[in-house]
């Protein structure tokens, strides 16, 4: 669908939602960063991945990875509260690699891949810089990141602990570390917002995820057209 369909698509369909959806949409929005993306490695247990899908939207991240090599990851609807209805979610299942392909992928966007993990120390959360666009790549709690993400790894990241416990929790790790990366990228990069056709395309999402039979609606609005 062209950019220009789905901006008059918006403005059609924003009359079916409440003015005050319609504010908190232009709220949301306006505040959403494509700068930062999470990157889930191999996760399978649900209610982790579903925590950290509402982390990201809390945070405003839009976009996030699932690679799924080994199994299919599955969203509890208890914990993700309703977050993945507002979320950008790549699934990565169909290559013999999905990690390899994902990665490489990011890469040609520019991101930076950044891989978390207390076994290396080249940077900790607070001191990793935000100015370059950063895919923070998460693995599971009992194996880690995979020998293709330390190959592929652009940087590694660690949050300082001090305590008898190796690591935090997959879903805490996540969420503390988008709480700092976020606050000192919406500080000190200047333009970490979507980008207008990112807004256009995410905006479009929306309504139609709000609004019951959005599709008739669709074609409806495509006949008085014609």
């Amino acid at each position: 669908m062209e950019q220009e369909e789905k901006k008059e698509l918006i403005a059609y369909l924003s009359g079916f939602i409440s003015e005050r959806r319609k504010q908190r949409f232009d709220e949301v929005i306006a505040n959403r960063t494509d700068h930062i993306r999470i990157v889930l490695e191999n996760v399978y247990q649900g209610h982790n991945a579903s925590a950290v899908l509402r982390s990201c939207d809390c945070f405003g991240i839009q976009n996030v990875h699932f690679i799924e090599n080994k199994n299919n990851m599955k969203i509890s609807a208890d914990v993700a509260m309703g977050s993945s209805n507002w979320l950008t979610i790549h699934r990565h299942n169909k290559s013999e690699n999905n990690t390899r392909e994902s990665l490489l992928h990011l890469k040609s966007l520019g991101y930076k891949i950044v891989a978390t993990t207390p076994h290396k120390n080249d940077f900790t959360i607070d001191t990793l810089p935000v100015d370059d666009k950063l895919a923070l790549v998460f693995g599971t709690e009992i194996e880690g990141i995979t020998p293709d993400v330390y190959e592929l790894a652009d940087e590694f990241v660690k949050i300082p602990m001090y305590g008898f416990t190796e690591s935090f929790n997959i879903s805490v790790c996540a969420a503390l570390c988008m709480y700092e990366l976020t606050t000192r990228m919406r500080k000190t990069v200047k333009d970490f917002n979507l980008s207008e056709e990112e807004q256009v395309n995410v905006y479009f999402d929306w309504l139609k995820t709000s609004i019951d039979s959005s599709e008739g609606l669709i074609e409806n609005f495509r006949k008085m057209k014609s």
